[in-house]
């Protein structure tokens, strides 16, 4: 880190944001798509962060992994649909709307957050240079 260390951490924490935020569209994006009973079904995605430590000291946050939830998923008896198995199952998703709403107004504001982190810190380094000029 360079001496803009409250924009590069600002930085960090707003691509996490963004990361998140692509993840939950997809997640919510594919909450009707379903399968026949003999595929795995489509699984909600998860994102895993980890701070960013330089020596002993914070600078910033990473993504170390994009895992998919476990669990049973739901399956509906519809023998007309087209993707039903021999039983007549069809597989639907592993994504739970209600969760993927509230973690979107969680990524949503982590992302403002940051922004607002690193219009502060620009706002500061350029109010120190014009401290200096004069």
């Amino acid at each position: 880190m360079g001496s803009f260390n409250t924009i590069d951490i600002g930085a960090t924490g707003a691509q996490l944001g963004s990361t998140w935020l692509d993840v939950l569209a997809h997640n919510m994006a594919n909450l009707n798509t379903v399968r026949s009973g003999d595929e795995d079904p489509f699984r909600a995605r998860l994102v895993v962060a980890q701070e960013r430590l330089t020596g002993n000291r914070g600078s910033g946050v990473d993504v170390v992994q994009i895992t998919e939830i476990q669990g049973d998923p739901p399956t509906v008896y519809q023998p007309d649909h087209p993707l039903a198995n021999e039983e007549g199952y069809v597989m639907l998703p592993v994504v739970d709307l209600a969760a993927q709403m509230s973690d979107l107004i969680l990524a949503t504001r982590a992302y403002q957050a940051n922004l607002s982190v690193i219009k502060s810190g620009r706002e500061a380094y350029e109010s120190a240079l014009k401290i200096g000029r004069q």
